[in-house]
C-alpha cells in the first residue's frame, strides 16, 4: 500500500477536497497496537469512524476499517487499498454525505 494514503493528514485532505466533513479523533495508539490513527467522517449524521491499521498481525499489511455501528456500513468493513478513490467509492455506495458546504452547523464551526 502506498504510504502516502496511510498518512492521516493526506487522507483527511483528500476527503475534504472531495467535499467531506472530516475530523481527527485519535492518534496516540501504543507501539504494539496496529492502529495508526482514527478519524470521523460526516460527524453528526453518518458519524463514520475510519481507522488506519498498519502492518496488522493478521494480514501483515495496511488497511482501513470503516465502522458506524451498522447505520450505513454493514459490520466492520476492512478495505486494503492505496487509492482514496476506492475509499470514496465505498462512501458513495453507502450514502455517506459529502456536502460539507450544505451543512450549516459545519460551516459555522469552521469559521
Amino acid at each position: 500500500m502506498a504510504t502516502q494514503l496511510t498518512t492521516m493528514s493526506y487522507f483527511m485532505k483528500r476527503l475534504r477536497d472531495n467535499g467531506y466533513i472530516v475530523d481527527r479523533l485519535f492518534t496516540g495508539y501504543a507501539v504494539v497496537d496496529s492502529r495508526a490513527w482514527t478519524i470521523i467522517v460526516d460527524p453528526g449524521c453518518a458519524s463514520l469512524i475510519i481507522t488506519c491499521y498498519q502492518n496488522d498481525p493478521e494480514l501483515g499489511r495496511s488497511y482501513f476499517e470503516l465502522y458506524d455501528g451498522g447505520k450505513f456500513v454493514p459490520g466492520r468493513l476492512k478495505i486494503e487499498t492505496s487509492s482514496i478513490e476506492t475509499i470514496i467509492g465505498y462512501l458513495v455506495k453507502f450514502g455517506i454525505n459529502n456536502k460539507a458546504s450544505q451543512n450549516s452547523s459545519y460551516a459555522r464551526n469552521e469559521k
